[in-house]
């Protein structure tokens, strides 16, 4: 698997974040289907190794999974216009209350790790969980209120 991440980050580095996620699964039968390979991390590895077009193939998949993140934040963006339409109070402010709530989980959490002694065998575990909150948690937060860059790039782009 780090042989198949290593070759699509640098290729396709979209395409390498959500095959290292949740979604690899599903992402690995794709490029299998594009490249007419066996569903698996090794074939798939062997093929984008072995072919020369490789990064066109997986520079439209990955076009793709940058579209499908990109409506996927139109789409929590038209939520929250549509909440802030509503008289109920709560559902107006729910994003901000669970931006907030996570935002002050995640501060906590990083005060009690950085001044608390933590056992040996949990060091581990609070590093995990630590960038989860950091790579997850608070940058799809920041997403959401802020933009990403890709919209930025492409705005960049258009002025060209």
């Amino acid at each position: 698997m780090n042989d198949l991440l290593r070759l699509l980050g640098n290729i396709a580095p979209a395409l390498a974040s959500v095959v290292a996620g949740p979604a690899g699964g599903a992402a690995v039968s794709a490029i299998a289907k594009v490249f007419g390979v066996a569903d698996s991390v090794e074939a798939v590895t062997q093929a984008v190794a072995a072919d020369p077009d490789a990064a066109l193939k997986l520079a439209q998949i990955d076009l793709e999974t940058i579209r499908v993140q990109h409506a996927n934040t139109e789409n929590a963006r038209a939520m929250q216009i549509a909440a802030l339409q509503q008289s109920d109070v709560f559902s107006k402010r729910f994003t901000m209350y669970l931006t907030g709530f996570w935002s002050l989980c995640a501060a906590v959490y990083i005060g009690f790790i950085t001044f608390s002694i933590i056992p040996e065998s949990n060091v581990r575990f609070a590093d995990t969980i630590l960038g989860f909150i950091l790579g997850t948690v608070i940058a799809t937060m920041l997403n959401f209120w802020f933009g990403s860059s890709i919209g930025s790039k492409e705005k960049d782009a258009r002025k060209l």
